[in-house]
C-alpha cells in the first residue's frame, strides 16, 4: 500500500499497512485472509476448537495462497495446547484473547518463533499481557462487535494503555472509517484491528442474510448484550439487536444447523454463538449476527483490498493535512 507510514507495530510484525483482521471463525475464509494479507495487512485465522492437524493444514494452506503475513487467534475458554505448538510454527503471529495473560503460554508460542500479543479490554490486562512477555497488546474498547472484553471506550481506554505500557498498541472497537483510523493513529496506536467491515468484504464466509442486515444496520442497532450464551455462557459480545428480537420470537429449541468442517454439521441452538456462514440453513435472522457501532459504515459489499486501501490511504491524507 504506497505511501501508508510504517510504525512500531508494522515493524515488529512486517506487514506493510497498520491494519489487523480481526480474527473471525467462518467469516474469514481462507480468500478474505489471503487478500489482506496481500494487501499489506496483518490477516489473522480464528481457530477455537480445531484440532492440531487442522490448524497446521490450515496454515500451510494459507501460506501457499499469500505473500503476506498471517496470524493466529487463540480464544483461552477453547484454547488447546496442541494446537497452539501447531500454530506457533507457522504463523508470524499469535495473539490470545479472553482470558488473563499467561507467562507460561507466552513463553510456549514464542519458542515456536512468533510474535506473541493480547487482546485485553483494560489497563490493568494491557500491563499483565507486556509482564507476561507479549511484544504488542490490542486494546479494545466497548463499542467492540462480536465477544467484548472491554468496558471503557476505545479513545479513553487507547489514552491509558498508551500511556502504561512500552510495546506497541492497536487500537479496536468500532473502528470502521478512515477517520476513526487517524484518530487512532493520531492518539498513539501503532495500528488498529477491524472487523465489521470485513464482514462486508467479497472475500467474507458470511451468510448473505447476515451482510444484508449489516447493510441496513445504524450503529445504534448494534447493542452489547449477554443472550447468545449458549456454548459460551458469561461472555458479553455485542450484535444487532434485530437478532436478539428474532430468536426471542423463535419457538424451536434449535435455529438451523452449520458446517463446522468439511463433512461435519452441527446442530445450532437458539441463542447460540456461532455466526452464520455460507454453510449455515435455517433461520439465518435468529442466529448470532456479531456488528461493532461502526455498522453504519458498512455500506456496500467491496474486496478486502478496497476496503483496507479505504482505512488507510484515508487516514493518511486525513494525517497529512492536520
Amino acid at each position: 500500500m504506497p505511501g501508508m507510514r510504517a510504525t512500531a507495530f508494522t515493524d515488529l510484525v512486517g506487514c506493510r499497512v497498520p491494519l489487523q483482521l480481526a480474527a473471525m471463525p467462518g467469516i474469514n475464509t481462507p480468500q478474505l485472509i489471503a487478500a489482506v494479507a496481500n494487501a499489506g495487512g496483518l490477516a489473522m485465522i480464528g481457530l477455537p476448537m480445531m484440532p492440531a492437524p487442522a490448524v497446521a493444514a490450515a496454515l500451510e494452506d494459507l501460506s501457499a495462497r499469500c505473500d503476506g503475513v498471517l496470524g493466529a487467534n487463540f480464544l483461552m475458554p477453547f484454547l488447546d495446547l496442541d494446537a497452539l505448538d501447531a500454530a506457533a510454527t507457522r504463523a508470524r503471529v499469535i495473539e490470545f484473547f479472553y482470558g488473563e495473560p499467561d507467562a507460561a503460554l507466552v513463553r510456549r508460542a514464542s519458542a515456536g518463533g512468533a510474535v506473541v500479543g493480547w487482546q485485553a479490554g483494560s489497563v490493568a490486562e494491557a500491563e499483565a499481557a507486556v509482564a507476561a512477555g507479549c511484544r504488542y497488546v490490542v486494546a479494545q474498547g466497548v463499542e467492540a462487535g462480536g465477544h467484548v472484553r472491554g468496558t471503557m471506550p476505545r479513545s479513553a481506554l487507547l489514552a491509558e494503555v498508551t500511556g502504561a505500557v512500552s510495546v506497541p498498541v492497536l487500537a479496536a472497537g468500532g473502528i470502521g472509517n478512515a477517520r476513526d483510523v487517524a484518530a487512532a493513529l493520531a492518539a498513539g496506536a501503532a495500528g488498529v484491528r477491524v472487523g465489521t467491515r470485513f464482514v462486508a468484504s467479497e472475500e467474507s464466509g458470511a451468510h448473505p442474510q447476515y451482510v444484508e442486515a449489516l447493510l441496513h444496520a445504524s450503529a445504534e442497532d448494534a447493542v452489547l448484550t449477554g443472550r447468545f450464551s449458549v456454548m459460551w455462557p458469561n461472555a458479553p459480545h455485542r450484535v444487532l439487536q434485530s437478532c436478539i428480537d428474532a430468536a426471542e420470537a423463535h419457538s424451536d429449541d434449535s435455529v438451523g444447523e452449520t458446517e463446522m468442517a468439511p463433512g461435519m454439521r452441527m446442530t445450532l441452538p437458539r441463542f447460540s454463538v456461532p455466526a452464520p456462514t455460507r454453510t449455515t440453513t435455517g433461520n439465518i435472522a435468529a442466529m448470532c449476527l456479531y456488528a461493532g457501532r461502526s455498522v453504519g459504515d458498512v455500506t456496500s459489499v467491496q474486496p478486502a483490498a478496497d476496503i483496507i486501501r479505504e482505512l488507510c490511504e484515508g487516514a493518511e491524507h486525513i494525517l497529512a493535512e492536520e
